[in-house]
């Protein structure tokens, strides 16, 4: 099992870092290490002093693909759900000054929060879905998927050219602008809609 991640796919998330708006999507992995298990808090690494949280819709695939056109990827997830993507943000500037990859700053352990699935058909349109992040009961981060530049089949099909999916890989759709630092004792919910999918606390 793989979590495959998306950077850069909401345009005031790429304007808030600065970053250019790509041509293609920018896609990275974490290993299944990275997830955070279940009822357990996030832990600082002692490698960073600015983590941040980075909220994001989610998809688990259902079946082996490869070369999946957009028009049949519906076919291939039947649950979404809410996460984090844990990001050390001084870490991945370094190694981005240096043209190195990001794994450290965004693969490390416990690195990626995972919360409840619910079935797909729950909402009419995952194209017009509401998501937010609440950090201590204040709203931090809130987007929805119509702002994505690459919608959830097209991102199916894209990475589906690269790697081979497979029951169980969860991609992780991109993140909208508001991401900011955790501290010790922070508290982290997020939301689809009003429904609450995950709740964690920092260490």
């Amino acid at each position: 099992m793989k979590l495959i991640c998306i950077g850069r796919n909401y345009t005031d998330h790429i304007e808030e870092l600065e970053n250019e708006k790509p041509t293609d999507p920018v896609v990275f992995l974490k290993p299944d290490t990275a997830i955070l298990l279940k009822k357990q808090p996030f832990f600082i690494p002692d490698f960073s002093d600015n983590i941040h949280h980075e909220v994001e819709v989610l998809v688990k695939i259902n079946r082996v693909g490869k070369f999946i056109d957009k028009k049949f990827a519906h076919k291939y997830y039947n649950e979404i759900g809410l996460g984090i993507d844990f990001t050390a943000r001084d870490l991945q500037q370094k190694l981005k000054e240096k043209g190195l990859p990001w794994e450290k700053a965004k693969a490390f352990d416990g690195a990626a929060v995972v919360g409840n699935w619910v079935p797909k058909d729950t909402y009419e349109n995952l194209d017009e879905l509401d998501f937010s992040l609440k950090k201590n009961g204040e709203e931090v981060q809130r987007g929805n998927t119509r702002l994505m530049l690459w919608k959830i089949d097209e991102l199916i099909e894209y990475v589906s050219k690269y790697f081979t999916l497979k029951i169980g890989d969860i991609i992780f759709t991109g993140t909208p602008a508001g991401v900011g630092k955790v501290q010790a004792g922070d508290s982290l919910e997020g939301f689809i809609e009003e429904k609450q999918f995950f709740s964690i606390r920092v260490k």
